[in-house]
């Protein structure tokens, strides 16, 4: 029912879902200009990835954003875990499609991290927007893997029902679920994950109608003109995932709109102490 309200509401008002770059990104930067921060999977030099204690900690500091990845279980409840499966993070074994919700909570997520975080859960996208609604952050969520439309037509459900709307971003690196998640919430933003640019990057922005391209350091080492070619139409450009001084200097004296890390708390501290090139 969620997808067919969405679609009519769109079909009605189609000009007022129109979302620009600097509408959620507040300026596109020049080089020597502070990015944006982005806390990957939270703050995982705090905590855990992909949990609340991680969460909590990433909302409480200065980042501008927080970044989390949904996957669906087996009954289709929405989860933030990275991976395909829950072997890296948790105590269990298998794919993360395979568990009921009942089933995947059982799970410890935290031991592997550290005792202090021994019996912490698996989160559901609801927990996440419950604990981010209260918050004055804005959030990346990345829709891992193929989402079909009834599927992200549940994850906005949720995003509305908790009024984040016009504080969260959707993320994904297949074409299919961004093209989905346009049909479904046309309101709220995009974001194309693209490990390597393509020669077009504005092109592909644009085919997919995303506000921004989020990719590795090596894609803009090898297409200096990136930044600029996708400034100069109004798009944004992202880095991930960037953990040392070094990396991070680079990426502004480049110009790139924002930075995802897993330690936003020392990214947030070197910019605020660091003259950045440009400046």
């Amino acid at each position: 029912m969620v997808v067919v309200v969405s679609i009519v509401l769109v079909l009605l008002n189609p000009t007022s879902t129109r979302v620009h770059a600097t509408g959620v990104f507040g300026s596109l930067r020049a080089p020597g200009d502070p990015a944006l921060v982005a806390g990957h999977r939270g703050d995982r030099s705090a905590a855990p990835e992909n949990t609340i204690p991680a969460f909590e900690s990433a909302l409480v500091s200065d980042l501008e954003f927080v970044e989390t990845d949904v996957q669906l279980t087996k009954d289709r409840v929405p989860v933030l875990i990275h991976d395909d499966t829950v072997d890296r993070t948790t105590n269990g074994r298998g794919p993360v499609s395979d568990f009921s919700l009942r089933k995947l909570k059982r799970l410890d997520a935290g031991r592997w991290y550290s005792k202090k975080f021994a019996g912490t859960e698996i989160p559901t996208l609801e927990e996440f927007l419950e604990l981010f609604r209260d918050s004055d952050k804005q959030a990346m969520i990345e829709l891992k893997g193929f989402w079909p439309l009834e599927d992200v037509g549940t994850v906005v459900e949720l995003v509305r029902d908790y009024g984040a709307t016009d504080r969260v971003v959707f993320m994904s690196a297949d074409f299919t679920s961004l093209m989905n998640a346009a049909d479904v919430a046309p309101d709220i933003p995009r974001i194309i994950i693209r490990r390597d640019l393509p020669a077009d990057p504005v092109g592909l922005a644009t085919e997919f109608e995303a506000i921004a391209i989020l990719t590795s350091p090596r894609s803009v080492e090898q297409d200096s003109t990136a930044v600029t070619k996708m400034h100069d139409a109004g798009l944004g450009l992202l880095l991930y995932t960037l953990n040392s001084e070094k990396r991070w200097s680079d990426a502004i004296a480049l110009g790139v709109d924002g930075i995802v890390t897993d330690k936003p708390s020392s990214l947030d501290e070197w910019l605020a102490a660091t003259t950045v090139p440009g400046t």
